[in-house]
């Protein structure tokens, strides 16, 4: 029987951070055998992960990565069962993780697709790196939405308690990662439905014309048709304003719109991903 000490159980704790009696119990298992003793571990916590799967999962984070040369971008919805969890710098780094992998490999089908993957910087697959959080956490975790952008620049921002997170895609030259932050920290505060009109739904565009149509008619009683049709587009163009991107007024400088500062700064919108926890539509 192998001797186990406490600096091999240190060991073995530093390698896989399970808890000190888990380590102790996986090297007498293994008779003090490393690679046994985490393999025994990673059994322990495939089982936790097994057993956990079918409880609800209503809490989590959004997890960011942006690439050091900004010209790539991940962004993940991972979900947990309590809010304290979801705080857990444990949790925190597997979404931080988890939106590289996506960065990298691209966003798989769904979840089972993800955790069948091999994670893009270790040997093992992400079924396997969420098991290993699970282990330790005791919690239900699954990975919800994932987005990717290539190419040209890329920046984000996730709100200070992790509830919300946006990424953002630009055509152009080399641009500030600071005011790529900052544009998209103006759409989680200001949740724009399209980056201009061109891209919003006309069906949308159609169904808001004709509510303009009535409140005119209502609040311009008397008034000569063509009157009322002009009142009725400009509040139609209000509302298109106030909700499009390129259009908004920037929360930090409302001097600017959004649009005039990104072609300020030789940048062209091409597209968002805003995700908040919980909530499809955003």
């Amino acid at each position: 029987m192998a001797e186990i000490t406490p600096a091999l159980v240190k060991t073995l704790r530093d390698r896989t951070n399970a808890p000190f009696g888990d380590c102790k119990k996986a090297l007498v298992e293994a008779d003090g055998d490393m690679d046994k003793a985490i393999e025994i571990l990673r059994k322990k916590n495939s089982a936790i992960q097994a057993k956990a799967s079918g409880r609800e999962a209503g809490e989590g984070r959004i997890g960011i990565w942006v690439a050091p040369d900004g010209t790539s971008g991940g962004l993940i919805e991972l979900r947990c069962e309590s809010a304290p969890v979801a705080k857990n710098e444990l949790f925190v780094e597997l979404a931080s993780d988890l939106a590289n992998h996506v960065a990298v490999k691209g966003p798989a089908a769904n979840a089972e697709a993800m955790g069948e993957e091999k994670h893009h910087s270790q040997a093992k697959t992400i079924k396997e790196r969420i098991a290993d959080v699970v282990g330790l956490l005791r919690e239900n975790i699954q990975p919800h939405r994932m987005a990717r952008y290539q190419g040209g620049q890329v920046g984000g921002y996730v709100h200070h308690d992790g509830t919300v997170g946006v990424m953002i895609h630009c055509e152009g030259a080399k641009a500030d990662p600071t005011l790529l932050r900052d544009i998209a920290m103006h759409i989680v505060a200001k949740t724009p439905m399209a980056i201009s009109r061109d891209k919003v739904d006309p069906a949308l565009i159609a169904k808001e014309r004709e509510v303009s149509k009535a409140q005119a008619e209502e609040t311009s009683k008397g008034k000569p048709a063509n009157i009322v049709e002009k009142i009725a587009e400009n509040r139609l163009n209000t509302w298109l304003k106030e909700s499009v991107l390129e259009e908004q007024t920037f929360v930090k400088d409302e001097s600017k719109t959004v649009g005039e500062l990104l072609k300020a700064a030789g940048l062209k919108p091409v597209a968002f991903t805003r995700y908040k926890v919980g909530d499809a539509s955003a």
